[in-house]
């Protein structure tokens, strides 16, 4: 069963169990239940908690926090690192940021100021007691959901995850992607292109791989290979901006010029869309 336990959660944020349990029943989260029926939380619940305690520490109702976080759930960013997000207070306003965005999810009165980053690295200790037997024993979808909070904080933990997902099953195409993109973000060129080419083993189509395998061969050198995989993956899928860009690119290192204004032509289309 994935998801953090209440001691967990309470040691992270520096709140007591009671607490943690408190702002469950209170609707500031909707935690999930474990094997026994004990409280599960997600990453996305701990950001959610932490931003509660500041605001009702801030003294801003009950009421009002819970229709703030209630909005503020549904809009924080879905399928992608919470590293950017930022929740604070201007005058009246709850404010939140993630990088791109500025909304405001709720009026309150507040000085709420925190990045969500920090959280991810207080994570990382529970990883070396995550990987117990019996029925705690995490699924790979939970070694691969930990990877992914992991990321920011402690990307060395996070491949680690990644791996243990791999040990579990050898086919998690999104532990192998993002092993693969960690590693190759460390300078670990070879190990990523192997993890990029063990999925498309399986899916040869997965313009994901086929994009990143793009890049890993780009920066070895190889520019032919790296085309013939942005190619691929813009067989599979034509609307992939970046694989145009980068292949307009390669083309013109080539002197294959006609390709790379094609190329180059369909990336500012498709950006200005």
């Amino acid at each position: 069963m994935w998801g953090y336990r209440t001691r967990d959660v309470a040691r992270m944020l520096g709140l007591s169990q009671a607490q943690v349990r408190g702002y469950a029943r209170a609707g500031f989260v909707r935690a999930a239940r474990g094997l026994r029926g004990e409280l599960r939380f997600s990453f996305q619940d701990l950001v959610l908690l932490r931003a509660a305690s500041g605001l009702l520490a801030a003294r801003v109702p009950p009421r009002r926090v819970r229709r703030a976080l209630t909005r503020l759930r549904d809009q924080l960013p879905a399928g992608r690192s919470l590293a950017g997000v930022r929740v604070s207070a201007e005058g009246e306003r709850v404010v939140v940021r993630d990088g791109r965005t500025v909304w405001q999810p709720e009026s309150g009165q507040a000085l709420l100021d925190f990045q969500v980053a920090d959280l991810a690295a207080r994570v990382a200790p529970l990883l070396r007691r995550a990987g117990s037997a019996g029925k705690e024993a995490l699924s790979a979808e939970g070694w691969y959901a930990w990877g992914c909070d992991l990321e920011d904080g402690a990307p060395e933990q996070a491949r680690e995850a990644y791996r243990r997902a791999l040990d579990l099953d050898p086919s998690h195409a999104g532990a192998r992607l993002n092993l693969g993109r960690l590693l190759h973000e460390a300078g670990d060129l070879a190990g990523a292109e192997s993890h990029y080419r063990a999925v498309l083993a399986v899916r040869g189509d997965d313009a994901v791989a086929l994009f990143n395998l793009g890049v890993a061969l780009e920066d070895r050198g190889e520019a032919a290979e790296a085309l013939a995989a942005y190619d691929r993956a813009l067989a599979s899928e034509p609307g992939l901006a970046d694989a145009h860009h980068n292949a307009a690119r390669l083309c013109e290192r080539l002197g294959r010029r006609r390709e790379a204004f094609r190329h180059l032509a369909a990336y500012r289309k498709l950006s200005r869309g």
